[in-house]
C-alpha cells in the first residue's frame, strides 16, 4: 500500500503541490486526474523518488521515501510523460540494456525478455530500431521497460498521449491486465482514459486534492438532481423556456436547436417521477416529444466544476 501524507512541493514562490493526503491500495488502478499545471507530474516525481518534497512524506508498506529511496525505486516501474527511449537501439537491445540496469540476474535475462516481449505485444518489431517505430509501439516499449523487473507499483504519466484510437484501446487493455497483479497509478487529463481504465479517481487542482472516490462515488457526491434530456419539435422555444415556471421542481439548464428540433436539458429537483407532468405540459403546447431519457451527472461535469476558476478559465 502507498500512503501519501501532507505532501507539499514549492518551486520558488509557486506551490505546485499543497498538503495533499491519499493512499493507494494493493492491486488498485488509480486515476490521478487534473488540468494541465495542476501538480500531477510533480506529485508522481515525488512518488517515484526522483524529487524531494518540501514537506510531508510518502510510505510504501511503511517504508518512507527519505530513508529508503533506493529500495523503493527497485519496487517501482515508471513511464514518464516523455518516454525515455534510446532511438538508435533496437527494441531487443534496449530491453536487454534495461534488464542489466535493473540488475536482473544474467541467467534470467533471456526468459524475462521473452516474457515481456510477449506481454507487451512486441514480437513483430523486436529487432527494429526504436526510431522506426510508430508512437503506439514506442509506448509499448516504454511500458515494457517499466515492468521488466516485475515491480509491485507501476506509475504512468500520460500513457496514451499522441496515440490513435486503436492504439489507445490496446494500451488501455494492457494496463488493465497489469492492474490485476500490480498497483497502478495513471496520471492524465483525459477523462475517457480514467472511465475506461481506473477503479478509483483522485482529482487535484492548483496543487490541492479536491476529490477522491470511485466514479460512482463522485457522481453520487456531486449529484444535484436528475437530468432529463428531451428532443422536441412543433413547439415554440419560449414555451420550453417557460416549462420551469409551469411544472414544479424543474429547472431548465440548456436548449440547443438542431435541424428544426430542440435538444432540451432539464434538472429535476425531486426524487418523485414527474415525467408525466412534463409530458402533459409539452402536449398541452402542441409539442411532440421525439425522445426523453434520464442522465446522471457526467465525470466531465464533475471535473469542470472542480477545476474551473476565474470566470471559466481552466488553470
Amino acid at each position: 500500500m502507498i500512503r501519501v501524507e501532507n505532501l507539499t512541493k514549492d518551486y520558488g514562490k509557486l506551490r505546485a503541490v499543497d498538503h495533499i493526503n491519499f493512499q493507494v491500495n494493493d492491486s488498485e488502478i488509480l486515476g490521478f486526474l487534473g488540468p494541465n499545471g495542476a501538480g500531477k507530474s510533480t506529485t508522481l516525481r515525488i512518488l517515484t523518488c526522483f524529487m524531494t518534497p518540501n514537506s510531508g512524506n510518502v510510505y510504501y508498506d511503511n517504508k518512507n521515501i527519505y530513508d529508503n529511496s533506493l529500495e523503493i525505486r527497485k519496487e517501482i516501474g515508471y513511464l514518464p510523460e516523455d518516454n525515455p527511449l534510446y532511438y538508435d537501439m533496437t527494441v531487443f537491445d534496449f530491453l536487454h540494456f534495461v534488464a542489466k540496469i535493473r540488475q536482473i540476474p544474467t541467467t534470467q535475462i533471456k526468459s524475462k525478455l521473452s516474457e515481456i516481449i510477449e506481454v507487451c505485444g512486441l514480437k513483430q518489431i523486436v529487432h527494429k530500431k526504436i526510431d522506426a517505430l510508430s508512437k503506439g509501439y514506442k509506448q509499448r516499449v516504454g511500458l515494457a521497460q517499466a515492468i521488466i523487473h516485475d515491480p509491485k507499483v507501476l506509475i504512468l504519466d500520460e500513457p496514451t498521449t499522441g496515440l490513435d484510437p486503436n492504439q489507445i484501446i490496446e494500451i488501455r487493455n494492457l494496463i488493465k491486465e497489469l492492474g490485476k497483479e500490480k498497483t497502478v497509478i495513471i496520471s492524465t487529463h483525459i477523462l475517457q482514459e480514467v472511465q475506461a481504465t481506473c477503479e478509483r479517481i483522485i482529482i487535484i487542482n492548483n496543487g490541492k486534492l479536491v476529490a477522491d472516490g470511485t466514479p460512482e462515488d463522485l457522481q453520487t457526491s456531486f449529484h444535484r438532481g436528475t437530468r432529463l434530456i428531451m428532443d422536441l419539435k412543433n413547439i415554440a422555444e419560449q414555451d420550453i423556456v417557460n416549462i420551469e415556471h409551469n411544472v414544479p421542481n424543474v429547472s431548465l439548464l440548456k436548449i440547443q436547436k438542431i435541424d428544426g428540433t430542440f435538444r432540451t436539458d432539464l434538472e429535476l429537483k425531486t426524487e418523485a417521477d414527474i415525467r408525466e407532468n412534463i409530458f402533459n405540459y409539452i402536449v398541452d403546447k402542441k409539442g411532440v416529444i421525439l425522445e426523453m431519457h434520464r442522465e446522471s451527472i457526467s465525470l466531465e461535469e464533475i471535473f469542470r466544476n472542480l477545476t474551473i476558476e476565474d470566470g471559466g478559465k481552466v488553470q
